[in-house]
């Protein structure tokens, strides 16, 4: 598939699955990849084909929308982000939900991927956050639309040069040598909650102190469906929650109910209210 076919594509699919086309800007090389790997499969002859067939059946809009879906991560990625979590942002959550009589920090991260997020905030409460808050426990909901992520995540292994963001000596309490392989030492993984789920068509209940939707929704997403995921996010959020969203991505104009939690960093602070 060449380039301009791949932005022909992408142009048709956008308005088709509720995306936006400027986000596939920097990435549609893998997408169309796979894309003109399946029509390969399909033994379509050419991409005009394979758009009347994508018109024809929604079955294969189905499969286009699953090869539309991009998967980047990395342990510790925008570590300002984390940084920030770590001190002054959770600790203050945390002391407000204590003063609460809470003894749970409850967090979603929203299109998971592969794993790498959610076990970042995992190490980052046993390693950055419970020696001050001993009395708390972690429960983390981590949702992808994607099953083989899923499967991916849920084993815990990597590739050691993904996780050459994490404080080094973060790596060595929380994994174990397997092979050429690190892996998850399993008291990292309690409270983790792997589940499938579409951002555009359900999400946990919540309520969560913390929700982390990164380079997902606010890149890849309409900007009408954005302004419909922000909002049931915001209904998830405690008063005084914080939301995470990615270095590059920028919220819905006129969105209110959040203030800036750590100066130009992506964090948002519920209510704009410490808590």
């Amino acid at each position: 598939m060449t380039d301009a076919e791949c932005l022909e594509l992408l142009r048709w699919a956008a308005p088709r699955l509720g995306l936006r086309y400027e986000g596939f800007r920097r990435v549609r090389g893998q997408v169309c990849k796979r894309v003109g790997r399946r029509m390969k499969a399909l033994g379509v002859p050419g991409l005009a084909a394979y758009l009347e067939r994508l018109e024809a059946d929604p079955a294969e809009r189905a499969v286009l929308d699953a090869l539309c879906r991009v998967t980047i991560s990395r342990f510790y990625r925008d570590q300002g982000v984390f940084d920030a979590l770590r001190e002054p942002l959770l600790p203050q959550v945390l002391e407000a939900a204590r003063a609460r009589g809470e003894s749970v920090l409850r967090v979603w991260s929203a299109g998971c991927a592969s794993g790498e997020e959610p076990y970042t905030m995992a190490v980052l409460f046993r390693q950055g956050l419970r020696p001050r808050f001993p009395d708390f426990r972690l429960e983390l909901v981590a949702t992808d639309a994607d099953a083989s992520l899923l499967e991916r995540a849920r084993r815990g292994c990597y590739r050691r040069a993904t996780l050459r963001e994490l404080p080094s000596g973060w790596v060595d309490q929380a994994f174990a040598t397997q092979g050429d392989e690190l892996c998850l030492r399993p008291e990292y993984r309690e409270g983790l909650d792997f589940r499938r789920e579409d951002l555009r068509q359900g999400m946990p209940e919540g309520p969560f102190h913390l929700v982390l939707c990164r380079n997902v929704a606010f890149t890849y997403f309409a900007l009408p469906v954005q302004r419909e995921v922000l909002a049931r996010l915001l209904e998830r959020l405690v008063p005084g929650g914080l939301l995470a969203i990615g270095a590059h991505e920028s919220l819905p104009e006129g969105t209110a109910g959040l203030a800036r939690a750590a100066g130009a960093l992506p964090l948002f602070r519920h209510g704009g209210t410490r808590g």
